[in-house]
């Protein structure tokens, strides 16, 4: 999946692993990006001709659908937008779980299924979704992040055999610990979204379906990959301070 001259449609372009891979894709000869974020007010300028800034709440599904209008070049869609909320699955805020499941899964799915008939038309076309590491084992402490993730790597699969035979590539990407105000506080080894959104370029080039494109992640994955309760063991480690 090549980049150059490309029209590439970023959601949760304002920050973090978003606003440098808006970054990324212009450095790589982008045609056009479309920059969303959830309003104006956070918007962050990117001083280039060929960014095109648009206002996307993805919860909103009328939303999606004038932000689809507005795009009908589109050839990349990013799925970047989305939220992290702290809490345990038993006893943490359901409101905090919920909002989870609807912003990173449910609104999602939204957005592929909006974008989907553009991507079909637009030849040499890709959804990326970002994911996370999570979605291979949970965290306690932020549950229903994990499971909202789980949810929506799933859906990146589906995604990818339902749209094998129309020409659209899928691709999940499965970021460990990265360095954006998402994860303010932690205090273990964190990759720069720059560095990341370099690597998820670069195994984009590669065809890769599943990027893990920082090292923490890729260190829980090799543990994940040994054995799938390894993970589960380092979680439980960390959520009991063990």
């Amino acid at each position: 999946m090549n980049i150059e001259n490309k029209v590439v449609f970023v959601t949760g372009s304002n920050r973090g692993i978003g606003r440098s891979l808006v970054e990324a894709v212009l450095a790589k000869g982008a045609n056009k990006v479309y920059a969303s974020s959830r309003n104006a007010s956070s918007r962050i300028g990117f001083n280039d001709e060929r960014v095109v800034y648009l206002n996307l709440d993805i919860t909103e599904l009328n939303q999606i659908k004038k932000a689809s209008e507005m795009a009908q070049d589109t050839q990349i869609l990013i799925n970047n937008a989305g939220i992290l909320n702290q809490g345990n699955i038993l006893e943490g805020d359901f409101e905090n779980i919920h909002s989870n499941m609807n912003v990173n899964f449910f609104s999602t799915i939204n957005m592929m299924r909006e974008f989907v008939p553009i991507l079909e038309r637009n030849k040499s076309s890709a959804i990326i979704n970002i994911v996370s590491i999570a979605a291979y084992s949970n965290f306690p402490f932020i549950a229903g992040y994990s499971a909202s993730k789980a949810a929506l790597y799933s859906a990146t699969q589906a995604a990818r055999i339902e749209l094998k035979k129309k020409g659209i590539q899928v691709f999940a990407v499965n970021p460990g610990a990265i360095d954006t105000d998402m994860n303010k506080g932690y205090e273990g080894e964190m990759t720069s979204s720059k560095d990341v959104a370099l690597a998820i370029l670069n195994e984009l080039a590669l065809d890769v379906p599943d990027i893990i494109p920082d090292k923490v992640g890729k260190a829980m994955f090799e543990v994940w990959k040994a054995d799938p309760a390894g993970l589960e063991a380092m979680a439980s480690k960390m959520y009991h301070k063990e």
